[in-house]
């Protein structure tokens, strides 16, 4: 489906990474795009790489006016600290829009209470949909209609995996995916310093490790096994995977993970305060 006309206050990474997916995926027209951002140099971005969307200065009468009077759809794409400003400055322009927040940590009781209306949603995506790869997650207030859902899920949908959640289980979300990408980032940089350091150029250690993580999630993805399942079946008796693993495991990567997702989840529940 192609979506309606979209006001994103924030532009910057988040929105770079699901909006500039969204269009690049032909989802959303960029001539029905608006942005609204204090900084002209993000105008300067959008308008750059996607000719035909709209620039409006933050707080400026044109952006209650122009870009969320015309528009449908209203991105909240700003910092949790930066929301509660937001709200006070559409306060009375957000009536009859569907509103779409991607802050981490922020209820949907206070979006709901600054918006003056429930028909407001809260999504959880991550900066791999800029490449059509998102893994995303969305829950709803009461007054979200089942078009509204429609909306939600083509916009994430179009940019990668989407699935519906509770509210309660959006930070467990932003722990897993909403974070994962930079823990993948850093376990991909980590292998190629390893392949440098037993002897391989940097771009041959770099090469191999990005294509060992994308075959290895492809694996799990398509052959629907566990994962447990998968790593036992490259781990011969006495071999060099085995030996890894266990270097892993004395290492404790496992669980450095396991409290890494803690970690992000526990800070998301902090900035709901």
């Amino acid at each position: 489906m192609k979506l309606p006309h979209l006001t994103v206050i924030g532009g910057g990474q988040m929105a770079r990474a699901l909006v500039g997916g969204m269009i690049d995926q032909s989802v959303l027209d960029a001539e029905k795009l608006s942005v609204i951002a204090n900084s002209e140099s993000t105008g300067q971005w959008w308008q750059e790489n996607y000719p035909g969307c709209e620039f409006y200065t933050a707080g400026s009468s044109e952006a209650t006016d122009k870009a969320i009077a015309g528009s449908e759809i209203i991105m909240l794409a700003v910092k949790p600290h930066i929301i509660p400003t937001v709200l006070a400055d559409t306060q009375g322009h957000l009536m009859g829009k569907l509103v779409i927040s991607v802050a981490a940590g922020v209820p949907l009781a206070k979006l709901t209470e600054g918006a003056g209306h429930k028909r407001v949603a809260r999504v959880m995506p991550n900066t791999p949909s800029l490449v059509g790869e998102g893994a995303s997650a969305y829950c709803s207030a009461d007054e979200v209609t089942a078009a509204d859902v429609e909306s939600i899920e083509a916009m994430l949908g179009s940019v990668g995996y989407v699935a519906p959640v509770t509210e309660g289980q959006l930070d467990a979300v932003t722990g897993v995916s909403g974070s994962g990408p930079a823990y993948v980032f850093l376990i991909i940089e980590a292998l190629a310093d390893g392949g440098v350091a037993a002897g391989l150029p940097r771009k041959t250690a770099l090469d191999l490790a990005i294509q060992t993580v994308r075959g290895a999630a492809t694996m799990v993805r398509d052959t629907g096994e566990h994962p447990g399942v998968l790593k036992d079946k490259v781990c011969s008796p006495g071999g060099t995977t085995i030996a890894a693993i266990r270097s892993l495991e004395q290492n404790a990567v496992r669980g450095a993970l396991i409290d890494a997702v803690a970690a992000s989840a526990g800070r998301s529940r902090e900035l709901a305060q």
